[in-house]
């Protein structure tokens, strides 16, 4: 199954509700997916776990670890 994504950036209304038009006939079944932007604290810590962890990869480090 195939499946076509849309990503659209709106704001709530009263009460946090949305009203959106998608590229899609009637009756079509959707997904929706509600992301809220974290605080800046949140975003960074989300960054830096998905950083690079090339440091770990290190031929002199996993010598002394692996004859330990």
């Amino acid at each position: 199954m195939s499946h076509t994504a849309y990503k659209f950036e709106i704001e709530t209304g009263e009460n946090g509700k949305i009203e959106l038009a998608v590229p899609a006939p009637a009756g079509t079944h959707v997904e929706v997916i509600v992301v809220v932007p974290g605080t800046a604290e949140s975003c960074e810590l989300a960054a830096a776990s998905a950083s690079s962890t090339d440091f770990w990869n290190s031929p002199i480090d996993d010598e002394d670890w692996n004859n330990a």
